[in-house]
């Protein structure tokens, strides 16, 4: 049984916190079909209250987070936009290993945003 599993961050680099509030979905892709398997909200820390993909879950392949930075940002402060420079962000990834922590955080920005594979 794999005991691999998935979690994420967000941080708020234009303000530095963590951005609290920011609406994730993870979808799992094989081919051209994308199931959505969690949608979640980042706590106080920038976390969500549990692991995005539990271990009881945990199967490798191909998935994707969606995070919806748009209305974030919005609730942020920041300088309204419209359309938005930055919305909804997905970042595809894939998870090979069975036993596993994979972790994707985002740094994000009104104008900006990088991940990374985490620890």
């Amino acid at each position: 049984m794999a005991q691999g599993f998935l979690t994420t961050h967000v941080l708020d680099t234009a303000r530095g916190v963590p951005a609290e509030g920011l609406k994730i979905e993870l979808f799992r892709l094989d081919g051209d079909a994308r199931e959505l398997l969690h949608t979640l909200e980042t706590n106080a820390d920038g976390r969500t209250d549990r692991q995005i993909l539990p271990a009881d879950e945990f199967t490798t392949g191909t998935y994707e987070l969606v995070f919806h930075a748009g209305p974030y940002l919005d609730a942020s402060g920041a300088a309204p936009e419209s359309p938005h420079f930055l919305d909804v962000i997905p970042i595809r990834f894939g998870m090979s290993e069975a036993n596993s922590h994979y972790h994707v955080p985002l740094l994000l920005s009104p104008f900006g945003y990088s991940t990374y594979r985490g620890s």
